[in-house]
């Protein structure tokens, strides 16, 4: 059994081009909303939230309902079309009410561009389980994650070229208001369409379907639809751990620039430097991960990674000032944060058959959009209205980090390894 890498990373084009506009939208939008409109910071931040708490209803309720879908270009396929053509269409249509001054249109808009956004965002991610044989769903995320983190970079560079910036009063960079963001608009939303029209062309969603649906059965269903007290518990357990490693991992990356500022003394750009080491441990991280899930199982990678980011948290603890040192701690962070990833999602889909993958991946999303929007308000309620101070968010880390251990030890299922090879070299066999 091996992984069909080439219809993996075609598959992976769609989740390429909403990491494209999330990178975008996460770093734009805010800036728009207010050096352009005027909102305040809590404001734009509240207009922020919007697509999390869009997601917990709409991510599980258009999985599902993709998963009842049949039409000749598939089940998953019209969602992610039509789906990326309405989004690229507001996007563009966004960018014209930016020139235009147009606060309402701007925020009209935006709405509809999160709810189109919102729309198929499962279906694109549900698809590569949809047509990869379970044991090879770790393997096949870590590449979609690789495939996926393109677009995030690709938008990175254009913002990076496309866009002034100056320092601002923190001596952060911020880009300059002086200038047409329109070009970045049209730039991003036709990275999108490019991205999801290759995957369309090449990729024959009904016929892959046709040719993997018996594997896909699962063996840990009982009485029709209904999942049996043990897989069910899992379940219960692994989504538990999704909320708790996202509540820790996202006030780090939510708060860390601000505690760069208070704890350490320096300016709001050094954090930038730290998550950037992260993420491109992570994009590194990613293929190898897969094939150790492959050879040790995916529980025993995802608690190495829990326990890993853990031992990051606990000695920045003590680290009071800046240094190279949180260089390193933060390359393993995103190398522990990418062991989780690559396997907990496929741990999720692996307790459904194929007819609730979609339905399962909004399950999981659910969670983890929960503990995004629950994250900056119970850490913030602590640094700010409980006068903790910034000292108490890497503790704040390692207490939901270590409760994340403890449920993720108790999961039973979910976890495929596949089979033994008879020599190490035959792990890397690629099928064209």
């Amino acid at each position: 059994m091996k992984l069909n890498y080439k219809r993996t990373v075609l598959i992976g084009f769609a989740f390429m081009g909403i990491l494209c506009f999330w990178q975008f939208y996460d770093q734009v939008i805010p800036y728009l909303l207010e050096n352009k409109f005027g909102l305040s910071t809590l404001a734009a931040n509240s207009v922020m939230a919007v697509d999390n708490v869009l997601a917990i209803f709409m991510l599980p309720l258009f999985g599902a309902i993709s998963d009842r879908t049949h039409t000749r270009l598939g089940k998953r396929t019209p969602y992610i079309l039509f789906g990326t053509i309405g989004a690229v269409v507001l996007l563009v249509t966004l960018g014209i009410f930016n020139e235009l001054n147009s606060f309402l249109g701007f925020i009209i808009t935006l709405f509809a561009l999160l709810v189109t956004m919102a729309v198929y965002r499962t279906p694109a991610v549900a698809y590569m389980p949809d047509v990869t044989e379970k044991p090879l769903r770790s393997k096949a995320n870590a590449v979609i994650n690789l495939v996926g983190y393109i677009g995030g970079i690709f938008a990175t560079i254009v913002m990076m070229f496309l866009l002034k910036s100056e320092k601002g009063a923190g001596g952060e960079s911020v880009y300059s208001a002086d200038q047409s963001f329109l070009p970045v608009f049209l730039i991003i939303a036709a990275f999108m369409l490019v991205s999801v029209v290759i995957m369309v062309l090449s990729v024959k969603e009904n016929k892959i379907l046709a040719e993997t649906t018996v594997q896909q059965e699962s063996e840990v269903k009982e009485d029709g639809e209904k999942l049996s007290k043990p897989v069910f518990k899992s379940l219960v357990l692994i989504l538990a751990s999704v909320f708790l490693w996202f509540m820790a991992y996202n006030a780090v990356t939510t708060a860390f620039s601000r505690y760069c500022v208070e704890v350490w003394k320096t300016d709001l750009g050094t954090s930038s430097s730290y998550l950037l080491v992260a993420t491109i441990s992570a994009i590194i991280a990613f293929v190898p991960l897969g094939f150790l899930s492959s050879a040790v199982g995916r529980k025993k990678t995802v608690l190495l990674g829990i326990t890993l980011m853990t031992a990051c948290y606990v000695i920045a603890i003590f680290i009071k000032h800046q240094t190279p040192v949180m260089y390193a701690i933060f390359g393993f962070v995103g190398i522990g944060w990418a062991a989780i990833n690559v396997n907990s999602f496929p741990m999720v889909v692996e307790m459904c058959k194929g007819s609730d993958v979609g339905k399962y991946t909004g399950f999981y999303y659910t969670f983890s959009m929960a503990a995004q929007i629950t994250t900056p308000l119970l850490s913030g309620l602590l640094i700010d209205n409980l006068g903790l101070g910034y000292s108490v968010l890497f503790p704040y880390a390692v207490l939901f980090s270590i409760l994340s251990f403890i449920t993720m030890s108790l999961v039973k299922h979910g976890d495929v390894k596949t089979e033994k090879k008879a020599s190490l070299i035959e792990n890397f066999d690629v099928e064209d």
